[in-house]
């Protein structure tokens, strides 16, 4: 009986949910699609992509952990029926996604050189650097693309930020086919090639939404207060107040990810291209638990604004059992093909370089292990920040994320990951490490958060 309490919730959550976890994969879809298209090119165009990636990454988490503060405010006025909060939280937190992209990709440009200054491969960094331009252009549409997300999210509208992300990696794929292998009378263009694919797909998903959102008359009546400008600055302070932080906690933890591909960069581009491999497959599962996350933060705001926490508490953790259940599957299922993955990105037919492929295929399949072991506690540690995130609590969880992976994470990832170590092994350890840690303590948080909350209710 105990646990029917949760697993009711089981049909409502995926319902919810699922739009949201196709949208994210979406997100990384387009990554995974330049990252296999390229590969089938060679090792050292794949690590090339995955250096400049590095440095994309971590501005996409500095701008999708901001913009996933407009959710919980939206939810929690939606839950109150505040339309006057609804219009200033779209209109403001559009205004600042548009103008953190711009922020981000500016950004970018000027930290180019620092792809010189991490010692790695000469041919991989000149390779990466042209990609780098142009896919930091596709930051502006994207962070456009994540305000009206967002919004429609808090409203728990998930389906319409799917069909668009669908569409995004449809056009991504026709435009990285033709413009890498130079089809249809197209030249060659290799990861520039990608790049373009990236910025094109970006710029229809971000347009194809806003022609959904408008066409249903979700933000029509919003977009002439655009225009003119109109400012609240307690929304503003509102919505930076969470997403500051929220930016952190996704730049922490892409940012120790980020800086296992430089140290795997170290070890060379065989290396790298195996890590990148086992990154982007473990970005597909993290990306199922994200979506898990964000509904808890939408259904813990609706829960917040109705003040109902032991409801709130209920729901979050019925969605926490869910996000271990399909954590549990990945486990099994990565364990199992672990030998086989890496094959999705190597051209096996390529004698030039059939010797480098196979050792980035037993690279990488001795990775996969780690990757397995931690699901559970990578799954676990998003689905709870989405929870504290829908109750608005997120200085302390910043504090337990910084501790778990740049404390306790990237030191033993450095260490371990010296060539006289444990190598690329010892890198992923470290990983784990820091997500065991953020998963336990962000629980405790919680917890005890939730528990205050209902006693004082």
């Amino acid at each position: 009986m105990i646990l029917n309490n949760y697993t009711k919730e089981i049909s409502y959550n995926l319902k919810l949910s699922y739009p949201i976890i196709l949208g994210l994969l979406g997100h990384t879809l387009v990554g995974m699609i330049d990252n296999i298209m390229v590969g089938k090119l060679d090792p050292t165009n794949l690590a090339a992509v995955s250096l400049g990636n590095s440095f994309i990454f971590i501005a996409m988490s500095i701008g999708i952990g901001f913009s996933a503060a407009i959710t919980p405010v939206v939810a929690e006025a939606h839950s109150k029926n505040h339309t006057i909060d609804l219009k200033k939280s779209f209109v403001n937190g559009f205004l600042m996604c548009l103008i953190l992209g711009v922020f981000l990709f500016l950004a970018i440009i000027l930290c180019k050189p620092l792809l010189f200054m991490l010692d790695q491969p000469k041919n991989v960094v000149n390779l990466a650097i042209p990609y780098l331009e142009i896919v930091a252009a596709s930051l502006i549409p994207l962070l456009m693309f994540q305000a009206l997300k967002q919004y429609s999210d808090g409203l728990s509208l998930t389906s319409n930020p799917m069909y668009a992300t669908v569409l995004a990696n449809i056009i991504n794929v026709v435009v990285n086919y033709i413009l890498i292998f130079g089809k249809f009378g197209f030249p060659a263009m290799g990861i520039i090639g990608a790049a373009i694919g990236t910025l094109v797909s970006r710029i229809i998903m971000f347009s194809f939404l806003f022609f959904l959102l408008y066409k249903k008359d979700i933000i029509k009546n919003y977009i002439k207060d655009i225009f003119r400008f109109i400012i609240d600055k307690s929304m503003i302070e509102k919505i930076l107040s969470l997403g500051f932080p929220t930016s952190l906690q996704m730049l922490f933890e892409v940012g120790i990810f980020t800086s296992a591909i430089w140290l795997s960069g170290l070890l060379g581009e065989i290396t790298q291209s195996a890590n990148q491999i086992v990154l982007n497959i473990s970005s597909m599962t993290f990306m199922i638990a994200s979506g898990l996350g964000v509904s808890a933060a939408i259904r813990s705001g609706n829960q917040k604004g109705l003040e109902n926490y032991k409801e709130l508490k209920r729901i979050s953790l019925s969605i926490l059992l869910l996000g271990i259940f399909f954590a549990l599957i990945f486990t099994l299922l990565i364990i199992i093909f672990r030998e086989y993955l890496p094959y999705i990105y190597i051209d096996i037919s390529d004698v030039y370089n059939y010797e480098k492929n196979i050792i980035i295929v037993q690279k990488s399949a001795k990775l996969f292990i780690i990757v397995a072991l931690f699901q559970l506690f990578d799954s676990a540690q998003v689905i709870i920040l989405g929870a504290l995130r829908g109750m608005q609590d997120v200085k302390i969880p910043t504090v337990i994320v910084f501790i778990a992976y740049w404390v306790i994470g990237f030191p033993i990832s450095f260490y371990f990951g010296d060539i006289n170590m444990l190598q690329e092994i010892g890198i992923w350890i470290g990983l784990l490490c820091g997500l065991l840690f953020s998963a336990v303590f962000l629980y405790l948080r919680f917890n005890y958060l939730a528990n205050s909350k209902i006693h004082n209710a």
